[in-house]
């Protein structure tokens, strides 16, 4: 028989999706043409009520937060001169466009890591009052280590010294509440597969009303991009998600963070244990999401990931589709061996998973 999966991968997606998720999909195969404007307007607007988005043409829906990355950065009515500052922990999602913005004589800064953030708020604020930046985007979490960004400091440092803001939470959507009023972000970007349960092939762009766009290909100037920008809404992953944020409204919503870093929590202790080994990101779990990083000199985070997956654990183990930050960890060459804990992830699961990751130790020494 075949070994049952203990699922540690959250961070790259969430699994199992959830029963009225898998059945939302289902019933959207079924739905009349007729009726498909009315059901896309009712899924929009419950994804914009969930963050907080009054007005829908304020939320463009994408195939995912790289497409909404990928038109809301370049959009932005940038001039040469301008100056965009990012986190030393991008995933190439946020990198791959800032970058690009070199073409056209924007200068790009990278803030260096503090000790336990993923951004120096001194080296901010230097480079904010020197002036001239137009845009501060960063990941609210880490998708390698899960540490969380000072995500209001960050958002209060741009807005003081007149520069907008860009959001990725594609990390921290599903697992923290995000509303953009009261954040008063300038621009947001969101994927729904992972910890807000939904399926591959959703996630969505929130630009606020005063911001100003120029799509670089037209030259003119525009209110948002737009879905011939992006290209067409999957339905049936809009439906999906709409029933993933009904479920996610359940009255235990608050205590499933609380749970699940508990549960990381067994393998971080489990792993800091072991000889050899080094975690990355901050121990404190309530700095992080249930997310655990680590390599060891024994093995690389490939071989380990291959025998885990021998004995029915799924984890991700490599770049994470984020150089930069295995630069900053120091871990380029080989990536990390990451597990992420779901909201699905059960007290068995961790304890077998920690026990195997013991196992492999013992018979290592």
């Amino acid at each position: 028989m075949p070994v049952p999966s203990i699922y540690l991968n959250a961070a790259g997606t969430s699994w199992p999706k959830p029963e009225p998720v898998q059945q939302a999909i289902l019933r959207a195969l079924a739905v009349d043409p007729a009726r498909w404007p009315e059901a896309f307007d009712t899924a929009h607007a419950r994804v914009a009520s969930y963050f907080g988005v009054q007005d829908l043409r304020r939320l463009l829906l994408t195939p995912g937060c790289t497409s909404a990355l990928s038109v809301g950065i370049p959009d932005l009515d940038w001039q040469a001169g301008d100056r965009v500052l990012i986190s030393s922990h991008e995933h190439l999602a946020l990198l791959r466009p800032v970058l690009a913005l070199k073409a056209r004589g924007v200068q790009v800064i990278i803030a260096p890591s503090g000790s336990e953030q993923t951004i120096d708020l001194d080296f901010v604020k230097d480079n904010l009052r020197a002036g001239g930046v137009r845009l501060v985007a960063f990941s609210a979490a880490s998708n390698v280590t899960g540490a969380l960004a000072p995500m209001q400091q960050m958002l209060n440092l741009a807005r003081e010294h007149g520069a907008l803001c860009l959001v990725d939470a594609a990390q921290v959507a599903g697992w923290l509440p995000i509303d953009v009023r009261r954040l008063e972000v300038d621009m947001l970007a969101f994927a729904g597969h992972k910890a807000l349960q939904g399926p591959w092939g959703l996630g969505g762009l929130y630009v606020a009303p005063h911001v100003q766009m120029c799509t670089p290909r037209l030259q003119a100037a525009l209110d948002r991009p737009g879905y011939c920008d992006v290209g067409s809404v999957d339905r049936l992953a809009l439906h999906g998600l709409e029933a993933a944020l009904e479920w996610l409204q359940a009255p235990e919503r608050s205590a499933r963070l609380v749970r699940a870093r508990r549960h990381a929590e067994v393998l971080w202790r489990t792993l800091s244990d072991l000889p050899e080994v080094t975690l990355h990101g901050p121990q404190a779990p309530d700095a992080r999401l249930p997310t655990v990083a680590m390599t060891c000199a024994r093995r690389s985070p490939q071989a380990l990931a291959e025998v885990l997956r021998a004995e029915g654990v799924i984890a991700s183990a490599g770049q994470q589709c984020a150089p930069l930050a295995h630069r900053t960890l120091g871990t380029e060459a080989q990536g990390v061996l990451r597990l992420s804990v779901g909201v699905s992830t059960s007290e068995h699961d961790v304890l077998q998973a920690a026990q195997h990751l013991s196992t492999i130790y013992e018979q290592q020494g």
